[in-house]
């Protein structure tokens, strides 16, 4: 279950997630999804170079990517919902997790830089950024018959069907740009620390998640159901498939370390290839999330709700360490045997509803 993230919370994370980042600095005076752009900017008097330039020339990008980074957070929620961490968006807590090198922050890094690309780039096809829009296809080849093309509007494509590139494509590059102008301010590779290695490494991770997958689409025109020319287009992959490749990513994530110039990573282990640019890292153990502790941000399992059938992660036996469970039984009430009464009223019944709970002890 998705837990609604209050503003107070939203602005502890991305103050921790971007400390020198507008992001961060936006969510520490409001909401942008509420408050007028213009304002915050006036407000973070720490801004400078092209982010400040930025926040007051173009407001409206900013607003889609604090947009983007909270369908990040979303996404997180949805991934971890049933794991003994679920991306909890509990102050203290989370912002433990975030001054960490686990690979639970790794995935959270991923998935903001994922998720402000996704919307930059959203905007734009959806005519909604003037800086913007649908993807310029003039410099491309022109699509081949492939598997990767598949026809979305009738008729059936032959071989000697004429292609070209038409519609409105997603212009991922512009919201890949953006998404890497504000996730990796003020951190550049090769002069910090190997905690700014790895969150440049992890940012790109997600952007890339992105950018690397999409997909084509096509439609066919021509006369009573034939297909004499074949309009291709670029669409990102659904932000729910972006989700799901960075959670393989997390459980694959590589252990690293330092390497001696300070400027480059090294994987741990004997016989382990390097990670390559899609791969999440990580160089500290993740706690067990098992018990509740303030100093590395676990919230502990105590009252989950477990599968007591499942043998994977949302399995009662993981999810409450071996402590058990208990089974409780909830009754509730919701709307039932509807109907709509002209003109126009729509009349519900309620009906008790029981569920069956395992809950963690």
């Amino acid at each position: 279950m998705t837990i609604p993230l209050s503003r107070t919370q939203l602005a502890l994370f991305f103050i921790l997630l971007c400390p020198v980042n507008i992001i961060g600095l936006w969510w520490a005076v409001g909401s942008p999804l509420v408050m007028d752009p213009n304002s915050i900017c006036r407000k973070t008097k720490r801004l400078a170079g092209k982010q400040a330039e930025l926040c007051q020339t173009q407001p409206e990008i900013v607003h889609e990517v604090a947009k983007g980074a909270k369908l990040g957070v979303r996404e997180c929620q949805y991934q971890f919902r049933f794991r003994r961490w679920n991306c909890t968006s509990q102050n203290k807590y989370f912002g433990k997790i975030l001054q960490q090198d686990i690979r639970e922050t790794a995935f959270v890094y991923a998935i903001t830089a994922a998720g402000v690309t996704h919307a930059v780039t959203q905007a734009c096809s959806m005519g909604e950024l003037l800086q913007c829009g649908c993807e310029a296809t003039r410099s491309r080849a022109p699509p081949g018959p492939s598997s990767s093309t598949s026809p979305s509007g009738a008729g059936t494509a032959s071989e000697g069907v004429k292609w070209e590139w038409g519609g409105c494509g997603d212009d991922v590059e512009y919201g890949y740009e953006k998404s890497k102008q504000f996730m990796d301010a003020k951190r550049k590779k090769g002069k910090s620390d190997i905690r700014t290695l790895i969150d440049l490494h992890n940012n790109e991770a997600g952007r890339l998640a992105v950018r690397n997958y999409m997909r084509t689409e096509c439609k066919c025109h021509g006369l009573s159901g034939s297909c004499t020319l074949l309009t291709c287009w670029k669409k990102m992959p659904h932000f729910r498939e972006v989700g799901d490749r960075l959670l393989e990513r997390f459980n694959g994530a590589s252990k690293v370390m330092g390497g001696n110039d300070g400027k480059t990573l090294i994987p741990v282990g004997q016989n382990i290839k390097p990670p390559d640019k899609q791969d999440l890292i990580y160089s500290a153990e993740s706690p067990d999330f098992c018990a509740p502790n303030r100093k590395t941000g676990s919230l502990g399992t105590r009252g989950r709700m477990c599968n007591s059938t499942a043998m994977d992660v949302s399995g009662c036996d993981l999810l409450c360490c071996e402590r058990g469970y208990r089974d409780e039984t909830l009754v509730f009430e919701e709307n039932c045997l509807c109907r709509f009464h002209w003109c126009c009223v729509v009349q519900c019944k309620k009906c008790s509803v029981r569920k069956e709970l395992s809950l963690c002890h």
